[in-house]
């Protein structure tokens, strides 16, 4: 999640051999950043809003909170979620 928070929606070179410094390896570590750059990916990472909201709201983020980090409205959000079969009932939580 943290990594397309961070990089989503932008183009993000991703080299073969990464340096410690380098952005990427500081957020996933040497060996993740390796293997995305030896992947044949898009260099285009995707912003996944809808996914990430739904990772949110698992999490317990209200809507409103899930709308700031994201940038979105609140009706978007709730859009989302609504699409997603995998989001938690509200019973689910009273009953913790």
């Amino acid at each position: 999640m943290r990594f397309l928070l961070t990089f989503g929606g932008a183009d993000l070179y991703m080299a073969a051999n990464p340096t410690e410094r380098a952005r990427v390896v500081q957020l996933v570590g040497v060996d993740l950043a390796r293997a995305l750059g030896a992947a044949d990916l898009p260099s285009r990472v995707p912003l996944a809003k809808p996914g990430l909201a739904a990772c949110l709201s698992h999490e317990g983020q209200t809507v409103a909170e899930i709308a700031r980090m994201l940038r979105a409205s609140d009706t978007s959000v709730r859009g989302w979620l609504k699409c997603n079969p995998y989001r938690p009932s509200p019973a689910r939580w009273r009953d913790a």
